[in-house]
């Protein structure tokens, strides 16, 4: 059987609610997006698509090799904005602050999951977390606004010790997201 499937790095709970209340403020916009509901909010570090199933325990053993080095480290989301620019958005994210331990963690998976026949990424990473996405331009100014008025919050740190494999079943409702696997650093997976 084939699953969609992607690798993330889970955003914790108490920050969940907090990007939440961000959402909510740019919701009042009126803009015509479709926002992320608080359970599925990650930070995706490759999408895999659409994967055998039978190749799970490989990307699992792959990831638990290239994990096995790393020490916990922290992620601080910096600001709020959208791709590709305030005139045009598509997609409404939080910035996370680039740091080596995660521009490393991005390049050891890329260049482990292309080992396993996966295409790496042609765009230059770019870390982020997707709130929503644009569906029309519909009342476009009115949330660009929005977007400045929420642009100075600031958010707490959070400790990275794992990241997830996970799948995506897409739903009429939309995208529900399931773990299929907790990868800790230092190594052994924990199969959800």
């Amino acid at each position: 059987m084939a699953l969609r499937c992607f690798i993330a790095i889970e955003i914790p709970e108490g920050i969940r609610g907090h990007l939440s209340d961000i959402a909510n403020i740019l919701m009042k916009s009126g803009a015509d997006v479709k926002w992320v509901s608080p359970e599925n909010i990650h930070l995706t570090l490759q999408f895999l698509g659409i994967t055998e199933e039978a190749l799970i325990p490989k990307i699992k053993e792959a990831l638990d090799k290239i994990l096995a080095p790393y020490l916990p480290f922290y992620i601080k989301i910096l600001d709020v904005g959208c791709f590709p620019d305030g005139r045009r958005p598509r997609v409404v994210w939080l910035g996370v602050e680039e740091s080596q331990p995660l521009r490393n963690l991005y390049k050891d998976i890329a260049d482990a999951m292309e080992k396993l026949g996966y295409k790496k990424e042609e765009r230059e990473f770019t870390p982020h977390v997707t709130i929503g996405r644009v569906k029309s331009n519909r009342n476009i100014l009115a949330l660009a606004r929005k977007l400045e008025e929420v642009r100075s919050v600031r958010f707490s740190d959070f400790e990275v010790r794992n990241i997830t494999l996970m799948k995506s079943e897409l739903k009429p409702s939309g995208a529900k997201y399931y773990s299929l696997a907790e990868i800790p650093f230092g190594g052994r997976s924990n199969v959800s």
